[in-house]
């Protein structure tokens, strides 16, 4: 019911433009006594309208064809219709039409044919020519321009959350999976520590069942004990096994701080350290501990190759403080970014022991690692696992987006003042020819004599005559007679046009006048 209610509004606006832009034709088109002007705009006006929105193209080539028939089929007039049907169909070719290179054939193509028009009706010129251009490029290419500015920025706020937010499930799966991985490495941890712990109980209760002095119910109890330890190793065992499947490899973490150092300075990395004994600290604080100089020496080994590296481990009876810094690589930094799955693996486990991790760029063009493990807490929030991993891929392709729009905005300003700029460079220069091409000195029209044949003055004559010529001023032709109008010395920059007539009956030269603006 909706999608037919959204038809017949859209039929209904059409039909209103229709209207306007058609009432705009019939205004305008009066001034003309041709009735060909308005037969032609409501035609194409009527074609226009009607096509915009399932064929933009075909719309957008009638409304800019327009601009020929207007220049060259009456003398160079910019009609007030053409404008108006240009801008809006323009426009509204723009929110439709994906393609830009159809839009950009479809002008050049009409700005070409012009050219060899303007030759052909001289009538016309190259001034018809030029205004053509100026109303293609004002317009037409702006509005069209503008409208594709327009639809971009629909998509991209149509388009552009739904694909951030695609993208932001995806990284936050990536980051799930690198905090299961870090909480199956802690179980598997856990594994290696309390799978001892089971296993000394067992030992211990399997040498009371054997021991002697002790009546029948005691050793059974020392034998339920030990099958109970056992069976709890057993448990423990299927656990992590379950873990480390859905998150294999698992490597749990095992040596302490120091061999860990001398292995990174035997690779090749120059290590500064100050690491204070981990031995009173918490079991769950020492392994997370351990993990974040490894995490951040490898990192330093796989993205700063050559840099050198400062690792901090201070212990006191509170917390323990960790700072692994590097220095800027020699090479600068390898080519490639981080999935920083490392550094959300690490804030999971600092969380979970309730301490805090930051990660990043240092002021002297290294990068920084900073812990705080509380050696009494309680895990901390979840969000706090997520924060500080860098701008997210969604975040990116949000920003190449805004880009875009952002380009074409500047399209839409910059390309039609371009070609304003050529079509009144190129204006000028054919201005400039024809000017001084249809230049005839004042000795040469003293030379010229009443009576003289056409055939005879020609090699006298220049070989275009001027278009610009005086609008009042000009003598009475002679009945019958055709003129020739040619320029005098004047400069181009004199607002008050001057021009020499010579008026032919058949083949003979029967005026030649000299007249100009000076005195209307």
């Amino acid at each position: 019911m909706k999608e037919v209610t959204r038809r017949r509004w859209r039929v209904v606006l059409d039909v209103l433009l229709w209207i306007f832009l058609s009432g705009v034709v019939a205004i305008d088109a009066s001034n003309n006594p041709n009735p060909a002007e308005l037969i032609f705009g409501l035609a194409a006006t009527t074609v226009s309208v009607a096509a915009w929105r399932r064929l933009p193209t075909v719309s957008l080539i009638v409304t800019m064809a327009t601009a020929v028939v207007v220049a060259f089929g009456w003398g160079g007039r910019v009609a007030v219709w053409e404008v108006f049907l240009m801008v809006t169909v323009g426009y509204l070719a723009g929110l439709r039409m994906t393609q830009v290179r159809v839009a950009v054939l479809t002008c050049s193509a009409i700005a070409l044919a012009g050219l060899p028009v303007a030759f052909v009706l001289p009538s016309a010129g190259f001034g018809a020519w030029g205004a053509m251009l100026g109303v293609l490029a004002f317009a037409g290419v702006a509005p069209w321009l503008l409208g594709r500015h327009v639809r971009l920025r629909r998509e991209l706020a149509r388009a552009g959350w739904r694909r951030a937010e695609g993208m932001e499930s995806r990284q936050q799966l990536v980051a799930d999976q690198a905090r299961l991985r870090e909480r199956a490495r802690i179980a598997s941890d856990m594994h290696d520590s309390l799978g001892h712990e089971l296993s000394l109980i067992a030992v211990r209760a399997a040498a009371l069942e054997v021991a002697g002095g002790l009546d029948d119910t005691q050793r059974a109890a020392a034998g339920d004990l030990r099958a109970n330890a056992a069976t709890a190793i057993e448990r423990l065992r299927q656990i992590i096994g379950v873990l480390r499947e859905d998150a294999a490899p698992i490597e749990p973490v095992q040596g302490d701080l120091g061999e860990l150092l001398e292995r990174a300075r035997a690779s090749g990395l120059l290590i500064e350290s100050q690491v204070d004994s981990l031995e009173a600290t918490p079991p769950m604080v020492a392994r997370a501990a351990y993990r974040v100089v490894q995490e951040a020496v490898t990192n330093v080994a796989k993205h700063a190759p050559g840099a050198a590296v400062t690792v901090r481990v201070l212990c006191s009876p509170a917390s323990t403080e960790i700072r692994v810094v590097n220095a800027r690589p020699p090479a600068g930094p390898l080519p490639g970014a981080s999935g920083k799955r490392g550094l959300i693996g690490l804030r999971e486990r600092v969380r979970l022991v309730g301490g805090a991790l930051r990660a990043g760029p240092d002021a002297g063009g290294g990068f920084e690692v900073v812990a705080t493990l509380p050696h009494d807490a309680d895990p901390g929030p979840a969000s706090e696992a997520d924060a500080d991993v860098g701008q997210s891929e969604s975040a990116r392709e949000w920003e190449l987006a805004r880009r875009d729009v952002r380009r074409s905005l500047v399209q839409a300003i910059v390309i039609p003042l371009g070609l304003f700029g050529v079509v009144i460079g190129g204006s000028g220069v054919a201005f400039l020819v024809q000017w001084y091409g249809s230049q005839v000195s004042m000795g040469v029209y003293q030379q010229i004599r009443l009576g003289a044949t056409r055939e005879s003055i020609a090699p006298l004559l220049p070989s275009q005559q001027r278009l610009s010529k005086p609008q009042y001023g000009e003598p009475p032709k002679p009945a019958g007679s055709t003129c020739e109008y040619y320029g005098t010395s004047r400069s181009w920059w004199n607002v008050r046009y001057a021009a020499i007539r010579l008026c032919f009956e058949g083949d003979r030269l029967v005026t030649k006048d000299l007249y100009s603006e000076d005195e209307p």
